[in-house]
């Protein structure tokens, strides 16, 4: 089996189906290290994961030249997931050749003014080519890369359902590492702010679209009285301050309200027979709540307790690996699940076990699952060697 010295330094195992690499996003030469990685020749598509210190719109630019023909999407993170797991810093790249992969990616440029029908339309017309082409092929998946700022998601998600039919469906909200400044999605050689990618992948591979949390609900239950849903902002819990109730349900100084706090103590909402997090972002000066999703009055919000992440982790890949080692993941992993394992001190361990399990990625802003954006969750798509007639 052949191998080369990747970016990293390690060996990487250039028999693999689907190809990745990573390289520090300060390196004058990272394109051209990233191209040796994938070996671009026959890719039908590149995803780029950039840690927020990258020169975004330089590289973009750069690596579609560079990567041609093959089309280059990506986002920038509140962190990368690469060959060792948790880094930072880092440019990781994940290629699809064309062997194995047909692709279609479809730019909305504008969250703001989006027209729902012309993009499924599109999305059906794409899926229709693509089986067109590959009859005998019986795996897709559609991911999605969104503005993480753009508070559109949810709506996003909820229209673009219709477009779907039976393909599963995730994705992740780009980052800016714990600034909160300004994210960006990447499309035809440009960044793109207040917009999102939409990616369908037709595969003979073997895939499982899955999405996992470690939270339990509890019995502490509070209710929104008080909300701007537009921007995601609480203004009262309980006809009480929103951040001050929220303290004082937890037995704290609401002086002292972190994002590791949020991490700690998430709230949860019940849809349906399932509870979904609804994760607070941060503390307003004027002591109001912004979440990272959906937020309405009248919503009852219930405390989660988390389970212990390494074991629920290692649970939850080797469920993906009961039939079969996938040949990689590709994974959307929130920014609160990174800050609670930094907390609790569990990030090598969590780190290990991504490695191990051949999970790539990013840490997000609000992960996407079949029609709904989500917090404090890992989506994600585990792909398989194929079966050979």
């Amino acid at each position: 089996m052949d191998h080369f010295r990747g970016p990293s330094g390690d060996a990487v195992d250039t028999a693999r189906i689907v190809r990745s690499g990573s390289v520090d996003c300060r390196a004058s030469d990272a394109v051209a290290q990233l191209a040796r990685a994938l070996s671009p020749g026959d890719l039908s598509l590149v995803v780029l994961f950039l840690s927020p210190q990258t020169d975004v719109s330089q590289l973009i630019d750069e690596a579609q030249r560079t990567f041609a023909p093959a089309q280059v999407v990506g986002c920038t993170t509140a962190g990368e997931i690469g060959d060792a797991g948790y880094v930072e810093g880092q440019i990781v790249a994940v290629g699809f050749p064309v062997s194995h992969f047909r692709t279609r990616t479809i730019l909305i440029d504008d969250l703001d003014t989006f027209e729902p029908y012309g993009v499924i339309e599109r999305m059906i017309r794409n899926r229709n080519h693509m089986a067109g082409e590959t009859p005998d092929w019986t795996s897709d998946f559609t991911f999605l890369l969104i503005d993480g700022l753009s508070t559109k998601e949810d709506a996003l998600t909820s229209q673009l359902s219709a477009g779907l039919g039976p393909v599963p469906f995730f994705g992740g909200s780009a980052g800016d590492g714990t600034d909160f400044g300004a994210t960006y999605v990447l499309h035809g050689g440009r960044a793109h702010p207040n917009a999102a990618v939409l990616i369908q992948i037709r595969s003979k591979c073997p895939i499982k679209v899955f999405k996992t949390d470690h939270l339990i609900p509890a019995q502490s239950r509070m209710v929104v009285t008080g909300a701007d849903p537009a921007r995601r902002i609480v203004h009262e819990i309980n006809a009480e301050p929103a951040a001050r109730e929220y303290a004082r349900v937890l037995g704290k100084d609401p002086e002292q309200l972190t994002s590791f706090t949020f991490a700690a103590h998430p709230v949860v909402v019940r849809i349906g027979d399932q509870h979904h997090v609804r994760a607070i972002q941060r503390v307003a000066e004027n002591g109001d709540l912004v979440f990272f999703s959906a937020i309405d009055e009248g919503v009852v919000l219930t405390l989660a307790e988390p389970e212990n992440m390494v074991s629920h982790l290692t649970r939850e890949m080797t469920a993906l690996s009961e039939q079969e080692q996938p040949e990689i993941i590709l994974a959307c992993d929130c920014i609160l699940r990174r800050l609670e394992a930094q907390q609790k001190q569990q990030s090598t361990e969590i780190s290990r076990i991504l490695a191990r399990n051949r999970v790539v990625g990013f840490s997000t802003y609000g992960e996407q699952i079949n029609s709904m954006h989500v917090n404090q969750t890992l989506t994600g798509v585990a792909i398989y060697p194929p079966v050979e007639a």
